[in-house]
């Protein structure tokens, strides 16, 4: 299932005459139950992107021996705005934008922080009806897509909207949304679930692009025993 909408949304090429379009981004959170509430293809995609790597050492004050030990996948955190606008829609005079705005698809983006209407008033009448121990709702895998090299499962750690403009009933017309994301690695899932396979491919992705990096940066030919020797200056 994964594969079929990163597919859908990732046709790098225009078949009637085979030129490149820009891709987009997106934000993906993949419920069985209702596979469309999260479904973000961003409509502009962003400018600039911050990214943030803490490695995972064995930490300071450790045995010599453990000192470039690494526990795992380093904790990666991504920062970016998304611009969410209705003026292509209003021009286009589509319905959904004359009476909502943008508020269906600021509520796609809230639904990845949302737990399930349907599992609270489940967990609500098990309370009632006196189970002592209720266990929390699991929110839908989430992925965020930049680009076919770039596929992560991640979890929304901070999320900000602002909006302005509004229309004649005050729904909003335009807004910019500010998103912390935290990438999820194989330290962070279970072995069964789906985004402990994403993450790794990611991670397989990496190491073969800085392998092309670090032999194009020495002016290497993969072929060659050699191709790896170079000149370093330091200071």
């Amino acid at each position: 299932m994964i594969e079929v909408i990163i597919i859908r949304i990732y046709i790098g090429f225009n078949m009637t005459n085979i030129s490149p379009r820009l891709l987009k981004g997106a934000i993906i959170g993949i419920d069985i139950f209702n596979p469309l509430a999260s479904l973000i293809v961003f409509q502009y995609n962003p400018d600039t992107m911050t990214r943030t790597l803490q490695p995972q050492t064995a930490g300071e004050g450790g045995d010599r021996s453990e000192a470039l030990r690494l526990k795992g996948a380093p904790i990666e955190t991504i920062k970016l705005d998304i611009e969410i606008d209705a003026a292509d829609q209003l021009e286009k005079v589509d319905s959904n934008a004359i009476c909502m705005g943008i508020s269906p698809q600021l509520s796609a983006l809230e639904m990845l922080v949302y737990p399930k209407s349907a599992l609270v008033i489940a967990n609500t009448a098990l309370l009632a009806a006196g189970t002592l121990e209720i266990i929390p709702p699991v929110a839908p895998l989430t992925l965020f897509i930049w680009g076919p090299n770039r596929v992560v499962p991640v979890k929304v750690s901070d999320f900000s909207i602002t909006e302005e403009a509004y229309d004649v009933n005050l729904n909003p017309l335009r807004a910019k949304v500010s998103l912390g994301l935290r990438v999820l690695s194989y330290n962070d899932l279970s072995i069964t679930n789906p985004g402990y396979y994403v993450f790794l491919a990611h991670q397989m992705m990496k190491e073969a692009m800085a392998t092309i990096g670090s032999l194009s940066g020495s002016g290497g030919d993969p072929s060659s025993p050699s191709s790896l020797s170079g000149s370093f200056k330091v200071g």
